[in-house]
């Protein structure tokens, strides 16, 4: 919730600021006033500067709630150090006595000696220990004390089981038995184990790109999954995109395939991965049909909507002009068509990507997913950052590729 806080107080501040800049900068002339219609998405395009204060917030907030080296400004964090409070414990007769117990909190190094407690001379006797941030500690000062004592407060507080009480630097509960489970205070800070910092994940990826990862370079690991995905993209296209084009042209094919496409298409590709092991088995077949699935569906449905989006009138006009079906096919449907095929080729792409972690969950010996998953079974989340990091790059990447071949090949997209 603090991360989401955080992150819209930045996008305002900077959307304002911005603002003000760019108002200060523009021209005021007859030329400034013209503007386009309210709505007209064609003409908006990304602000880069946005993009890169975006990138720069996302950096920013990372850092700061991982307490990282490298980001200036920092939330705060687990307490670190020593920490003390005072016990009453009662005996049998009633007699009290007070004692102090010193914890010693540890972060980033060897676990620390106890440190020393003055001890007391009455029924209680006092007691320490160590703990690493973050986690928490079960002390026993009864095990020193009087026979038969037990503990009724802290810091003068009288206190009950299961009850937190606040202390110095922390919280303690008394349990059933007698003891004080004390936790220092946590901060604001994540745990490494919950998300690294960001110099941590850069570490970790120079360690594996000179050492590879379950005797795979990175490289490897990361052609693998490309391949994967390329390979299914393509044959969903292949079939999608024809089978997308026939059932935009044929009364016949839309009703027979129409059932099918619309069962299939809100069924996620996780759920097939079972049936797909039945019937193709756990290896590379398995998961690029999988994958092949993930993009079919989105590819026949792109290419039907881009034929139903052909304005009547072009195809009426090329009739007109002694036009034959299969002309007006090639230079009027296909043409037309492109912008919305290239729209859904770059949704499936990004659902290929999504689903080939799942499609190594099974018997991968190598790939950016299966070295996620196998990553997460030990807790390695620096590496499960960086291959999430590294898959976001690689579909952003080709996405930008696909943008560049849109606006290469289809040039009047938003020309009419």
């Amino acid at each position: 919730m603090m991360v989401l806080v955080f992150y819209v107080a930045i996008f305002v501040a900077s959307m304002l600021v911005w603002g003000r800049i760019k108002a200060h900068r523009e021209r005021h002339d007859y030329t400034s006033l013209k503007t386009v219609t309210f709505g007209d998405e064609s003409a908006i395009v990304p602000d880069r500067v946005a993009s890169i204060i975006s990138l720069l917030a996302i950096f920013l907030i990372w850092g700061a709630f991982t307490g990282s080296k490298i980001v200036p400004l920092h939330v705060p964090g687990p307490f670190v150090g020593e920490t003390t409070f005072t016990y009453t414990a009662r005996d049998a007769t009633g007699a009290q006595g007070d004692a102090e117990v010193k914890v010693l909190v540890y972060k980033d190094s060897a676990k620390p000696a106890a440190p020393a407690v003055a001890e007391g001379d009455g029924i209680a006797k006092g007691d320490s220990d160590v703990v690493a941030a973050w986690r928490s500690v079960l002390l026993r000062p009864a095990a020193n004390d009087a026979p038969g004592a037990e503990i009724v407060a802290v810091n003068g507080q009288p206190i009950s089981v299961d009850t937190p009480l606040a202390v110095e630097n922390g919280q303690v509960v008394l349990t059933s038995r007698g003891s004080l489970n004390f936790q220092p205070y946590g901060g604001w800070q994540m745990e490494p184990i919950w998300l690294p910092a960001p110099e941590a994940v850069v570490a970790r990826l120079i360690e594996i790109s000179s050492t590879g990862y379950q005797n795979t370079s990175l490289w490897g690991h990361l052609a693998a999954s490309l391949g994967r995905v390329l390979a299914g993209f393509f044959l969903g296209s292949l079939v999608g995109i024809p089978l997308g084009y026939a059932m935009g042209l044929s009364s016949w094919f839309r009703g027979w395939f129409d059932p099918i496409v619309e069962f299939m298409r809100p069924v996620p590709p996780l759920a097939l991965i079972p049936l797909v092991i039945i019937w193709f088995g756990i290896w590379e077949t398995g998961k690029i049909v999988l994958l092949f699935l993930a993009a079919l569906w989105i590819m026949v449905i792109a290419a039907r909507s881009g034929v139903s989006g052909v304005k009547l009138s072009k195809i009426h006009a090329a009739y007109s002009l002694g036009a034959s079906k299969a002309q007006i096919m090639r230079h009027v449907i296909i043409p037309n068509s492109l912008p919305d095929i290239f729209t859904g080729a770059r949704v499936a792409m990004g659902v290929c990507w999504g689903t080939v972690v799942a499609a190594e969950l099974v018997a991968a010996q190598k790939g950016a997913g299966m070295m996620i998953i196998a990553a997460s079974k030990f807790q390695l989340t620096d590496i499960v950052v960086m291959g999430i990091i590294l898959i976001g790059i690689i579909g952003y990447g080709m996405d930008i590729l696909m943008r560049l071949a849109e606006k290469k090949l289809v040039p009047w997209k938003g020309r009419g």
